[in-house]
């Protein structure tokens, strides 16, 4: 059997430092290599790639300033699909800003995630308490996950064909092991992670929803997500702008991206 003494620890220590001081480098250069579809900075967050597209900060105001939360952040998001939507909210004077999180799936580790970007966007550069959430797809899920925890910190939320419905997509079996549970497990508790059933909180927080979807979307179907947010926001009272995109599915369809009333509804809230 082999013993280590006292002597060892020093070796160990320097192993330690260069293996954190790699992770490190790695991270940093992920964030580096992040594309994205206008110029802006992109940093690391709880040690994961994050992006900030900012608008020019007015010469006078000392108000924090609005911004839009896109996602999801992954490899190819945001794309050249969102050029003009934020080539017009920069316009306007709103930031965009994301975290990479991973195919959480609006996981508890996703959500932990987002709230360590609301921190640093808001404690630390200045940023609105209540931002607007931007999500595409799978990036409703992620989202309105973080949302339903946090009402009182979101402004709005706007959805482009948006996953609201775990059941719906991914479906329980590929979105368990981001919960660490079984899909059995995940069933159980579904109710207390799934977004659909989570809306309660941001109904009594008056926060105002909108949805574009596709009517002929199979991937993320209309009836499973955007329009049962719709009927079940409404019987909680809430508000939510749906747009159905009459013969469009999960596309690029360029009426999702460069919408004026997607714009309209994210600079009107951004000024509340």
């Amino acid at each position: 059997m082999t013993c280590l003494s006292f002597s060892s620890f020093p070796f160990f220590a320097r192993s330690l430092s260069l293996s954190l001081f790699f992770l490190l480098s790695v991270v940093a250069s992920l964030a580096a290599e992040k594309i994205l579809p206008l110029p802006g900075e992109t940093f690391s967050v709880a040690g994961r790639p994050a992006f900030l597209i900012a608008a020019p900060a007015g010469p006078t105001s000392t108000a924090p300033r609005p911004w839009v939360w896109y996602a999801p952040t992954l490899e190819k998001y945001p794309g050249k699909e969102e050029l003009w939507l934020f080539s017009q909210l920069l316009a306007a004077g709103i930031s965009i800003a994301g975290i990479d999180v991973g195919e959480s799936f609006g996981s508890p580790a996703g959500r932990a995630l987002f709230t360590a970007l609301h921190t640093e966007l808001t404690r630390t550069r200045g940023y609105a308490a209540k931002p607007l959430l931007l999500g595409r797809s799978r990036g409703g899920l992620m989202l309105l996950a973080w949302a339903a925890e946090h009402p009182e910190k979101v402004g709005a939320f706007a959805g482009i064909y948006p996953v609201v419905n775990l059941t719906s997509y991914p479906g329980l079996t590929l979105a368990a092991p981001a919960y660490q549970l079984t899909p059995a497990a995940l069933a159980a508790q579904l109710t207390a992670h799934n977004p659909i059933d989570r809306l309660a909180p941001l109904a009594a927080a008056r926060v105002p929803l909108f949805a574009i979807h596709g009517d002929r979307d199979t991937r993320v179907p209309l009836e499973a997500n955007s329009a049962l947010l719709k009927s079940r926001y409404a019987a909680l009272g809430g508000d939510l702008k749906l747009i159905i995109a009459e013969g469009q599915g999960h596309n690029l369809w360029p009426g999702f991206f460069e919408n004026p009333a997607l714009l309209a509804f994210l600079i009107a809230h951004a000024r509340r």
